[in-house]
């Protein structure tokens, strides 16, 4: 690629569609109000983009909160002084 071409703000894709997607996709632009083909496929190609790294990355949180969570459940750290105090006074309290 020439030093040209990373240098430009814009970037080109080309697709080839069959007969009835470019129908479907210019009937969804002209309803959607769209000004142009082009225009509805950026936008409905970036919001399902967007949707689908959006829902990658909570399964990755959700993955990650999921390893912390057990390690301390399968691996907890001994109590601190502050902790043990509270316990010993919980326990004169009800026992």
């Amino acid at each position: 690629m020439a030093t040209k071409d990373l240098n430009t703000k814009n970037a080109r894709f080309d697709t080839r569609l069959t007969k009835e997607q470019k129908v479907l996709f210019e009937r969804a632009a002209q309803l959607g109000g769209y000004r142009s083909l082009t225009d509805f496929v950026v936008v409905a190609v970036q919001e399902k983009a967007k949707e689908i790294i959006s829902e990658s990355e909570r399964v990755l949180a959700s993955q990650k909160d999921s390893e912390i969570f057990f390690d301390a459940v399968l691996n907890p750290k001994a109590p601190n002084q502050e902790l043990s105090k509270a316990a010993d006074e919980f326990k004169a309290l009800f026992t």
